[in-house]
């Protein structure tokens, strides 16, 4: 048996079912199999399950603890008894589990949908929909996976209303006056402001703003002075006469002057700004760096005694980041109050912005579409208005009895004002409980609005009137002693000292190892002298060679910074012929089967596009010559579906060019014929088959990258996005999976990709790199959380296209931001090396100086080590500077790929003839239903029918609320009577909940297998006849074995389940071996045949009987 962690006690504690907690859990801690537990205590004292509601911020968490979960009551129903002590323990508690199972006849087991474990958005969706009046998400609205197309189109209409007279109109003239008459950026920017209007629409209340706003200005400007007070504070003492002396040699209209009286640091409110300036001149320069020496500019004659006593104190601050970030926010803390023309351009903008919302419901309701920031807004909505809670609100505080929150750090201010409203009215010792989870330390999500500071702020002062128990847990079971001690050692410098919400501070916590210390040095550091990508790239390959031999089983990842920091070293890899996964690093947009499909779309939707059509006609689907090209189209003004149909302008090219356009000509002129009577991605896929596509590529990922691009069209066709630019930008998003074709144990990833995930060998590159900046915005503004936990916004005046800088409170907005950036940077650099078990490697580079001093860049992952680990760089030798020799750059012309000349579509395998319609037989269908009574028959029409379209949707469904609407609808065609629609709704609800909520239902139902399908139609001829065939599922997977899987919604009211599945499969195996026989007439893979039971979660799989 396992040995207990140090932090049992802690552990047990969270599990009290009467207690409300918040749980700082770090890496490796243990987080999920904390909170199942909990789950398990929570259903064993519930009288209905649905009373404990788990959320997560992701489907994948969502599906960890829902398996963990069903997992450990399977465990319990089991005559098996683990050896590991957590798990013996949690065997226990779903014993209980199940004892009350029983009781109350839940059959979680074979009804697992009721285990409420959802993500934050589906919660939303659900909520919304529980009260479509009070949240306004009525008549079935879907949610926009991207929704840009529809604020570009709300902003564009409010535009159109220049010319309206008042109010509206008067405020556009201003802004566009104010912006030089710019229209489209005008544009760009509300429909920015529209994709997180959650986080500031509920601040704009009529004829408050402006004292809103100059309060929230005031607010920031105290917490900055006071943050600076805290900082200072240990330095004051030396500090304190050197300024003195300072600001007594100063002239009297020195920023040092307000100093001179200075017995003690400057005061935290507004009036002493100017003292606190002054502080901040004689520390630091213009370019936001300590000073390196002082002299009579700064207050110091030559040869004082204070001058060589400053020159010891900023020698002292020198590796003082965190302070050094502070003080140089005081030089951009602006005046608590706006001028009077910044306020006049701020208000038009917030009167243009509340028209913008307001037309872009309009548009919501013209699309029956909402986006996710709307769902939350509506939920929200759902939950309470200006009278206080709702009628749904009091409704789920009595259903809802226990709340948890797992990666509670991730939460945004919107997100957290929604678990108030949920918590609303709760006390200690009702029978209710609150149960969040999470690590700040772990928080770098702020491009999705995370906002680390409200996970501070219930640490002090719990949620609401809800008082939170803190607890620690301190173990760590994932990494090795070796990296535990390493990260305990460096990391208290790399985060900062201590934690502040404001801006976004959050210190460091220690663990504890609980494996056993390794012989071998755990982590090793790898210094460069200067930025070299290929020499770092041949060390990272050097690394993983080494470590694949010294550890035949463990897994490595190489994690970096920015997608584009890992080109180097992935071609590395392949040069080493090193298989590797490269994890959402490669758009999808620069694979060349989809380079090749974009053109061939463009050149069916716009046939003036000359290049797109040219870059046809070079692609590998026709392979002209650069020479064909120019003799086919130079000098010519005519669009290039005009010369291709002429014959004299092919004469003027090459024969083999002739041959070419003489296949494609015929083919492209069916697919423009069917443009408008077909769908184009059918067209495309049909026109991309004929011309050999296929044949083009070189490996099964490329079919995959094709498969994608036709899912895209398909979905943006459906959603009439259509334009050059939809389909652009949509392409933008996506990016090519990995080869999973490949067996690997190498895979390459972002940081953030990493986060909970888990890897023998770690490999950090790229340390010193620098991300890319972002551009200077037109409007900077920022919501904060104040020291009451209040949410205020701080806006900066728009700026006019005549200035040159931005105001200072947008100076101070982005120094904010930047200091919250590189709060999150160090967050960041401890996620990465968190996911290490076994050894950590860390590359980087640092520069030398003219003066030979070596340092990082600013803004690199390793400026945040560098107080800790600088040393190993300080060690280095400055490299010579040697340019590249011509002979060492390789030739990078790229190569022709072209399908040949010659190339025919191959006729159809003789054993699959042309069959006569009327003779054909079904197979299939009819099989499932026929026996069955109309209610039967009609559950399962409408559930195979939901299960092909949560397969064949962008993204897992994760519950039944989005479809209950389609199934209702569904049900009424297929002719149910009025008085079963409930019971009819209610089963196809258990069918498709036990197929979301169980991993292999969810494995059925992936999208990301190769070749996968929903109700396939097959016909074949078998036994000398025709059949035709309807197959529910079928997919290759991983191991290249194809699955044809049969839905059966039928159920089972006995004991005996075992043996009622064996029944079925003997009744059905016919059936499924007729499938076998009709898809080996297609190809050789290797076939398994499969029953599912959504009702069940019951299966049955076997080989075909002629394998």
């Amino acid at each position: 048996m396992t040995a207990q962690p140090i932090d049992q006690k802690v552990r047990r504690a969270a599990l009290d079912p009467e207690r409300s907690f918040i749980v700082q859990a770090p890496a490796g801690s243990g987080k999920t199999g904390l909170l199942t537990q909990r789950f398990l205590v929570l259903l064993a004292g519930v009288e209905h399950p649905e009373e404990i509601v788990a959320i997560t911020f992701t489907r994948k968490a969502a599906a960890e603890m829902r398996d963990r979960i069903i997992g450990a009551l399977r465990m319990a129903a089991s005559d098996d008894l683990p050896d590991d002590s957590y798990e013996r323990e949690t065997r226990e508690l779903a014993l209980a589990a199940l004892a009350r199972d029983r009781e109350k006849g839940w059959q979680l087991l074979a009804q697992p949908g009721r285990l409420r474990v959802r993500t934050i958005d589906s919660f939303c969706q659900y909520l919304a929909g529980q009260a479509p009046l009070l949240s306004g998400l009525g008549g079935g609205m879907a949610v926009a996976e991207n929704a840009g197309a529809l604020y570009d189109e709300a902003a564009r209409s409010v535009i159109q209303e220049l010319e309206a007279p008042g109010g509206l109109g008067d405020a556009l003239a201003l802004l566009l006056t104010h912006r030089d008459n710019d229209t489209e950026r005008l544009k760009q920017l509300l429909a920015e402001m529209l994709a997180r209007r959650d986080q500031w629409l509920h601040h704009l209340r009529a004829g408050e703003e402006r004292q809103a706003l100059e309060h929230a200005l005031r607010l920031a400007v105290e917490k900055g002075l006071s943050l600076a007070h805290q900082a200072l504070a240990p330095w004051a003492r030396e500090l304190l006469p050197l300024l003195r002396f300072a600001a007594e040699n100063s002239a009297d209209d020195s920023v040092l002057a307000d100093c001179r009286y200075l017995t003690d640091l400057p005061a935290t409110d507004g009036d002493a700004l100017p003292q606190w300036q002054g502080v901040v001149e004689l520390l630091l320069t213009r370019k936001e760096e300590w000073r390196k020496s002082v002299n009579r500019n700064q207050g110091f004659p030559a040869g004082c005694e204070e001058k060589a006593a400053m020159q010891d104190l900023l020698e002292a601050l020198r590796d003082e980041d965190e302070l050094l970030r502070t003080l140089a926010s005081i030089r951009v803390l602006p005046l608590p109050a706006y001028e009077e023309y910044e306020w006049q351009v701020l208000d038009a903008l917030l009167q243009v912005l509340r028209q913008s919302a307001a037309h872009l419901q309009l548009v919501f309701a013209a699309h029956g579409q909402v986006d996710f920031a709307e769902i939350m807004l509506r939920a929200r909505a759902a939950l309470s208005d200006e009278n206080g809670p709702t009628d749904l609100a009091l409704k789920l505080d009595y259903r809802i009895h226990h709340l948890l929150v797992d990666e509670f750090q991730d939460t945004s201010r919107n997100q957290y004002e929604l678990f108030l409203d949920l918590t609303a009215g709760w006390q200690p010792g009702d029978g209710r409980s609150l149960f969040l989870v999470g690590d700040p330390m772990q928080s770098i999500y702020r491009f999705r609005e995370a906002e680390v500071g409200l996970f501070l702020q219930a640490w002090e002062q719990g949620m609401g009137g809800l008082p939170l128990e803190p607890l620690n847990l301190e173990v760590n079971f994932r990494s090795s002693q070796g990296i535990v001690d390493w990260v305990n050692e460096h990391f208290p410098q790399v985060l900062p000292s201590r934690d502040d919400a404001f801006t976004g501070a959050v210190s460091y916590v220690p663990s504890r190892a609980f494996k056993e210390p390794a012989r071998l040095p755990a982590v090793e550091i790898h210094p460069q002298g200067q930025r070299d990508d290929l020499a770092e790239a041949q060390q990272v390959l050097d690394i993983v060679q080494q470590r694949l031999f010294d550890d035949s089983q463990g897994d490595i990842a190489i994690l970096v910074r920015n997608r584009s920091h890992g080109a180097a070293i992935t071609d590395a890899l392949n040069q080493a012929g090193i298989a590797f996964q490269a994890v959402d690093m490669e758009s999808l947009a620069t694979r060349p089967v989809v380079q090749d499909l974009m053109a061939l779309s463009l050149a069916l939707l716009y046939p003036a596009d000359r290049i797109s059509w040219l870059a046809l006609l070079r692609s590998p689907l026709c392979g002209l010559t650069l020479e064909d090209l120019h003799s086919l189209a130079a000098g010519e003004r005519r669009a290039v579906p005009e010369l291709l149909a002429d014959e004299a302008c092919s004469h003027r090219m090459s024969g083999e060019g002739r041959q070419r356009l003489a296949g494609l000509r015929p083919l492209v002129g069916d697919a423009l014929g069917d443009l408008g009577s077909k769908p184009l991605a059918d067209i495309l896929q049909g026109l991309w088959l004929a011309l050999g596509g296929p044949v083009t590529v070189g490996h099964t990922a490329a079919l995959e990258d094709a498969r994608m691009f036709f899912e895209l069209l398909r979905s943006q066709e459906a959603a009439g996005l259509l334009t050059r630019e939809d389909l652009q930008d949509a392409l933008s998003r996506l990016y090519a999976r990995p080869d999973s074709s490949t067996e690997s144990r190498v895979r390459i990833m972002t940081m953030h990709k990493a986060k909970g995930l888990e890897f023998d060998t770690v490999i950090l590159p790229g340390l010193g790199r620098i991300p890319r900046r972002d551009d200077s915005r037109l409007l900077y503004w920022l919501e904060t959380v104040d020291d009451e936990g209040g949410a205020q916004l701080i806006l900066g005046p728009m700026k006019s296209a005549a200035a040159h800088q931005d105001s200072l409170v947008s100076q101070y907005i982005r120094q904010l931001e930047k200091c919250k950036g590189a709060y999150e940077d160090g967050r960041l650099l401890y996620v990465a090396a968190t996911r290490a078990k076994n050894k950590l490697h860390l590359l980087g580079h640092a520069r030398f100086d003219a003066r030979g001093n070596i340092r990082p860049d600013s803004g690199s992952l390793l400026a945040s080590l560098w107080p800790s680990l600088g040393q190993h760089w300080e060690a280095l030798q400055r490299p010579e500077e040697v340019p590249p020799s011509v002979e060492s750059i390789p030739d990078q012309r790229p190569r022709l790929r072209r399908i040949r000349a010659e190339w025919q579509l191959p006729p159809l395998p003789e054993s699959v003839p042309g069959i006569p319609v009327p003779e054909v037989q079904a197979l299939g269908e009819g099989v499932e239903f026929d026996w069955a009574g109309d209610l039967a028959r009609v559950v399962g029409i409408v559930a195979h029918r939901l299960l092909q379209h949560i397969a064949q949707a962008e993204s897992l469904v994760e519950d039944f609320a989005p479809l209950e609407a389609a199934a209702i609808m569904l049900l009424r065609r297929e002719g149910i009577a009025e008085t079963a629609l409930d019971q009819g709704l209610a089963r196809v609800r258990q069918a498709v909940e036990n197929t979301l909520a169980s991993e292999r239902g969810r494995w059925i139902l992936d999208a990301g297998h190769q070749e996968a399908a929903c109700e396939y139609p097959l016909t074949a001829m078998l036994e000398g006849r025709p059949r035709h065939m309807i197959v529910d599922r079928t997919f290759v997977d991983t191991d290249g074995l194809r699955w044809i899987i049969d839905y059966k919604t039928g159920h089972h009211e006995g004991t005996d389940v075992e043996a009622f599945l064996d029944r079925e499969q003997e009744r059905y195996c016919a059936q499924l071996e007729a499938y076998a026989r009709a898809f080996r007439l297609m190809d050789g893979r290797p076939l398994r045949l499969a029953l599912y039971y959504p009702m069940l979660d019951g299966w049955r799989e076997w080989m075909p009987g002629d394998e």
